[in-house]
This record gives C-alpha cells, sequence and structure tokens, in this order.
C-alpha cells in the first residue's frame, strides 16, 4: 500500500514537469479555466502571441505584477522575506508573488492560502523559470491570467471587455487600469473603473517609464501590432 501511494505522489510530482517543458510549445489553460469547462460555465480565451500585444501592455503588467521579473529564478527571495515579514496573514504576501509563481499556482495548483499550496507553488516556479524562456513565461501569464468577472481569461478577453479593443491598441493608460485588475478581476473593471482603481492606475502609470529598459530586458523585441506608447 505503501509502494502504490509513492508512485502515486511520484506520478503527480512528474506530471507539472513533465508539462512545463511541452508549454514552451504548447498553449496551456489554466486550472480554474478547466473547472469553468467541467461545470459548463462560461469561458472565453484567445490565444495571443507577445508580438501582437502593446508593448506598453507588456511592461506595464510585469512593472505591477514582479518589476523583477527579469532578474530572479522564478523566485525573488528578498521580496518575499520582506512581505513575509510584514504581513498579517498570507494573502497579504501577495507583492511578494513572482510571475512564475502565479503561472505555477494557475497552471498546476489551486486558489487559496494555505501554506502547503504555497510550499509547492515555489519550487515549481524554479522549475518553470529554468526550463522556459521569461518571454514565453509573460506570454503563458498574460493569456491565463484572469481578467474578467464572468470567465474572461487572458488579456484579448479582457481588453475586449473593457475597451473593445485588441491588445495590440491597448495604450499606456489602458495597460494601467488593465494591470490594476488582475488582483480582484470580480471586483475591479478597467471599463468602468471607480475612482480607487483610477488612483491605482495613474500610480502604476506614472511608475512605469521611471523603471526603464531593464523592465523587459530579458524578453527581446517587443513590437506590438499597431501599439500605443
Amino acid at each position: 500500500m505503501v509502494r502504490v501511494v509513492l508512485r502515486i505522489v511520484l506520478v503527480l510530482a512528474v506530471i507539472p514537469l513533465l508539462l512545463s517543458l511541452a508549454y514552451n510549445v504548447v498553449n496551456p489553460v489554466s486550472t480554474l479555466m478547466l473547472a469553468r469547462w467541467i461545470t459548463g460555465a462560461r469561458v472565453e480565451r484567445v490565444w495571443t502571441p507577445i508580438e501582437a500585444m502593446s508593448p506598453a501592455l507588456v511592461r506595464t503588467v510585469i512593472a505591477s505584477e514582479d518589476a523583477r521579473f527579469c532578474f530572479h529564478p522564478g523566485v525573488d527571495i528578498a521580496e518575499m522575506r520582506a512581505a513575509i515579514e510584514t504581513a498579517d496573514d498570507i494573502e497579504e504576501t501577495r507583492g511578494a508573488s513572482t510571475i512564475p509563481m502565479q503561472i505555477a499556482k494557475n497552471l498546476f495548483l489551486w486558489p487559496g492560502r494555505e501554506l502547503i499550496r504555497k510550499a509547492i507553488e515555489i519550487p515549481l516556479a524554479l522549475w518553470l523559470d529554468l526550463v522556459v524562456s521569461k518571454r514565453r513565461l509573460i506570454e503563458i501569464y498574460l493569456n491565463i491570467a484572469e481578467w474578467g468577472p464572468d470567465g474572461e481569461f487572458g488579456v484579448a478577453a479582457g481588453a475586449r471587455r473593457a475597451f473593445d479593443l485588441p491588445p495590440s491598441r491597448v495604450d499606456a493608460r489602458q495597460a494601467a487600469l488593465l494591470a490594476v485588475m488582475l488582483p480582484n478581476p470580480h471586483r475591479r473593471d478597467a471599463g468602468n473603473p471607480s475612482v480607487g482603481v483610477q488612483r491605482l492606475a495613474s500610480r502604476l502609470q506614472a511608475r512605469v517609464p521611471r523603471e526603464g529598459p531593464e523592465l523587459t530586458s530579458c524578453l527581446g523585441p517587443l513590437r506590438g501590432d499597431g501599439a500605443r506608447p
């Protein structure tokens, strides 16, 4: 019986490791998308290559979610330590959750505050960052993030819902409004922003230029079709 359990655990551990390699060429879906499909809930997602995204959108999301994305190996230890020291509970450590960590959670794990989930998320994030390029990682993230209250996933669905625009035509202000939705896409609306959301977007929009070209230095050229700066 113990051997059977160990084999099951081993298989469950190997599956995400192998899938991570496949995601270099296969466009993934998130566990939340799968759950909605299984229950018959609406899912809208149109995969968009990074070349068809506004550079302003890519830069702004990175600045908002993980400004050191190009410089850490999937986990930002310094930011995580600082967030843990100042947080009252695990939910408040979101600021230390890097883009690879969020990808690991969205692709392989479940939502929640459990410490066990975070403990699994960290090695998966390190593995993803090792075997998938930074450019591909941000492309995946922008295509699996939840961007609306009714099954909108990925930036194409988010930009269409909020502004009736493709991701290639999102400007700096619209990018900031979309980026600040990400912590809570069920309560924050880029298309009809509250005063608080507008204030957050203004702060983010002002900060992005100060981050400099290093913000996306690991991604190579960004040439969004028709993008505005």
